[in-house]
C-alpha cells in the first residue's frame, strides 16, 4: 500500500480540539470546516475521533459525524464511544467508511472479531494509545487516561489475528508536543504486523513525516529480503527432495527456476538481495 497522508480530527463536540498528552484541550475549529479544508488540500483520508465519548461514557453524537461527512469524498473513519455492533452499524449509516475502536476493544476484544466478520476487516481500525514505561509500552484507554495493563506489542499482534484491517498508533508521551514521533515504537509495531499502521502523535514538519516513512521502508526491505531468502531456500530443499526420490537427474530445472525468479525481481530488490548475500 502506498503511503497515505491522513488528517486526524480530535473532536470534543462541537469543536475540534488540540490536546497535548491527550489533555489541555484547546478549541481550534469545527469538524466540518476542517474536514473540507483538508479534503481540498488533498488529504488521502480523514479520521474523526470523539476523544471524550468513552471518557464521559455518553452516547455517540451522530449529528456532528453526519454533518462532517456531507461534503468530503475521501475515506472517512470515525471513532469514539463505540460499545456495540449496533453502534458500528449506525456509524456506517451516518457517513463513516471505517470505524475506529479502542476502549471497548480492550474491555471486550471479541468486538473486533464480530465487526470484522460482519463488516469486513477493511472497515475495522483499532486505535492504540501507547505510553512508554521503563522497558515496555502499555495500552491506555479513555483518551490516554486509564491504564489497561496490556502490552502494546502483544496487543497489536492480537488485534491483527482477530481481524482488524488497520491500526491507528498514537503515543501519549509525544502527542501534541511537535517534537517528532517515537520512532522505536513506530518501527516495532510496523515490523510486528502485516496490516497497515497509521502513525500519529508528534509530527511538527515534513521532515518528521519523511523520516518515519523512510523507517517504514527499511522494514519493508528487510521483509522483502526475508521472503526472497525463504523462497530460494524452498527451491533448494525441493531440489534435494526430488533428487532423493530419483525424479531429477540434474540441476538444470532448479537453476532455471532460480534464474527466472531473480530476473523478475525489481532492481531495488535485486540490489538488496545481492548486498545481503555478500555480508
Amino acid at each position: 500500500m502506498k503511503t497515505r497522508i491522513i488528517a486526524k480530527l480530535d473532536v470534543k463536540p462541537p469543536y475540534v480540539v488540540k490536546p497535548v498528552h491527550f489533555e489541555g484541550l484547546r478549541k481550534i475549529s469545527t469538524p466540518g470546516e476542517l474536514a473540507i479544508k483538508y479534503y481540498k488540500q488533498r488529504a488521502d483520508e480523514i479520521f474523526y475521533i470523539d476523544i471524550v465519548a468513552s471518557l464521559y461514557q455518553r452516547e455517540i453524537l451522530y449529528e456532528y459525524i453526519r454533518k462532517t461527512a456531507q461534503n468530503i469524498y475521501i475515506p472517512f473513519a470515525v471513532g469514539g464511544g463505540i460499545r456495540s455492533i449496533d453502534d458500528i452499524s449506525k456509524l456506517f449509516h451516518n457517513g463513516a467508511d471505517k470505524i475506529v475502536i479502542n476502549t471497548h476493544a480492550i474491555k471486550d476484544p471479541n468486538i473486533i472479531d464480530k465487526a470484522a466478520k460482519i463488516f469486513g476487516s477493511q472497515a475495522v481500525v483499532v486505535n492504540i494509545e501507547a505510553k512508554k514505561w521503563d522497558n515496555w509500552y502499555e495500552c491506555y484507554t479513555d483518551c490516554g487516561r486509564i491504564r489497561s495493563g496490556k502490552n502494546v506489542f502483544e496487543w497489536v499482534k492480537e488485534v491483527e489475528q482477530r481481524g482488524a484491517g488497520e491500526i491507528l498508533l498514537q503515543c501519549v508521551d509525544t502527542d501534541g508536543r511537535q517534537r517528532g514521533f517515537d520512532k522505536f515504537l513506530c518501527k516495532k509495531v510496523v515490523d510486528l504486523v502485516d496490516i497497515p499502521v497509521v502513525v500519529c502523535s508528534g509530527a511538527s514538519s515534513k521532515e518528521d513525516i519523511k523520516e518515519i516513512i523512510e523507517w517504514e521502508s527499511i522494514g519493508e526491505k528487510n521483509n522483502l529480503l526475508e521472503n526472497i531468502t525463504k523462497i530460494l531456500r524452498k527451491i533448494e530443499i525441493s531440489k534435494k527432495a526430488m533428487k532423493f526420490v530419483g525424479v531429477v537427474e540434474d540441476n538444470r530445472n532448479y537453476q532455471e527456476i532460480k534464474e527466472d525468479f531473480y530476473k523478475n525481481l525489481s532492481s531495488n530488490a535485486r540490489n538488496h538481495y545481492n548486498k545481503a548475500k555478500r555480508k
